[in-house]
């Protein structure tokens, strides 16, 4: 074992020796998946890597090298910062809401002069620290109490209305699941969540009649029928699709998709890359990307349950439901089994923040995995480091 109980005491372990416990196998597969990303981008471009493959390749390395550094950091660090770096990008939203620019229609970005973020996508890491670090912190009896749960509602409630507003239905769905799954590892009783569905059905209306934008609700009623605006909201699904039925078993050959590169299908860059894959390259293509993603969830929930501290397994869980959402949200909205949002497919969807806060939420999984021997006391806040 690389670390063991007597690690608090003496935490002298080099850097070289946790990249050797790196799990490099795990890096291999983010590779390869981010290789797809980079191949699909060069066809969205028309054959060029301008605009959008050669900075997806950019970010990808430097995303890597930052994962790599906080993958070898001591996971302590992480646990003693993690409610500062919440409270960090809780403002940035909050800067968001009264400077921040809009894009696409939503106020979602905010500048820093070279370079814009996306505070929202940071919130999705963020707030699996800073629920990790919570509830690290209490025992089972504590969980089992309705007021130590106030807290950590909170830290879930705040963001989603500031990420609701901007509007993001989709990022903030993203939210309250991973949060929800964090809750439940955490050892929350059945009963309170099957109250909160009840109350969530009950706020349904009232949510679709005072929050839900306009837009919004038409693309749920179009979800339901696209066939009712062929040329309007229902375009888009309709596009996607034909093009996911026209790739076959084998697809029409990289860069021959005719949905895409005639532009039937929309932001085929973002939200639809994963049509364009399998338009191009068939059931085949497709099966493939989604069997690096099983690979890759296989072997982070493999590392939240080797964690013999809490901290670090409600980490790996939250980084690993938050990847899977990633998927599942994407590839069902191009499908039509639910409604268009707008979430990205990890390592593959064009985007600098989304691409870089995925690779810290990965860094963060392998930082567990080089530290899951260490053995971190309940009230132990990482001062100690």
């Amino acid at each position: 074992m690389l670390f063991h109980d007597g690690l608090l005491s003496h935490p002298k372990v080099s850097i070289g020796q946790k990249l050797l416990h790196l799990h490099w196998l795990f890096v291999v597969l983010l590779a390869l998946t981010a290789g797809i990303g980079f191949a699909m981008l060069y066809s969205a471009g028309g054959g060029n890597f301008e605009p959008w493959a050669s900075r997806q390749m950019v970010r990808f390395g430097v995303g890597l090298l930052g994962m790599v550094i906080i993958a070898v950091t001591d996971i302590r660090l992480w646990l003693r910062y993690a409610y500062a770096f919440y409270f960090m990008v809780l403002v940035l939203l909050v800067a968001v809401e009264i400077a921040g620019f809009v894009g696409m229609g939503a106020q979602r970005w905010i500048s820093f002069g070279l370079f814009n973020v996306q505070p929202s996508e940071l919130m999705k890491v963020a707030l699996v620290l800073g629920l990790a670090r919570y509830f690290h912190g209490g025992s089972i009896e504590d969980v089992g109490r309705p007021m130590f749960l106030i807290p950590p509602l909170l830290m879930v409630v705040i963001p989603a209305i500031l990420i609701v507003r901007q509007p993001d239905l989709g990022t903030t769905l993203m939210l309250v699941l991973a949060s929800i799954a964090m809750f439940f590892a955490a050892g929350v009783r059945m009963w309170k969540f099957i109250l909160a569905g009840i109350l969530g059905l009950i706020g349904a209306p009232v949510a679709w009649f005072t929050i839900l934008r306009d837009y919004q609700k038409q693309r749920i009623l179009t979800f339901m029928d696209p066939e009712t605006d062929t040329l309007g909201a229902g375009y888009h699904i309709i596009q996607s699709k034909i093009a996911l039925g026209s790739g076959g078993m084998f697809g029409k050959g990289f860069m021959q998709g005719t949905q895409s590169h005639l532009n039937f299908l929309p932001e085929k860059q973002t939200d639809f890359i994963f049509t364009m894959l399998a338009e191009e390259f068939g059931l085949v293509g497709g099966l493939t990307l989604l069997s690096l993603y099983i690979l890759l969830l296989t072997y982070g929930f493999v590392i939240a349950a080797s964690s013999r501290n809490h901290f670090g397994r409600l980490v790996a869980i939250g980084v690993n439901v938050t990847f899977f959402l990633y998927i599942f949200i994407n590839i069902a909205m191009v499908m039509g089994l639910i409604p268009v949002v707008g979430v990205p497919l990890p390592l593959v969807s064009y985007g600098g923040t989304a691409m870089l806060t995925l690779l810290f939420g990965f860094g963060l999984l392998l930082c567990v995995h080089i530290h899951r021997d260490l053995t971190i006391g309940r009230r132990d806040s990482g001062d100690e480091f």
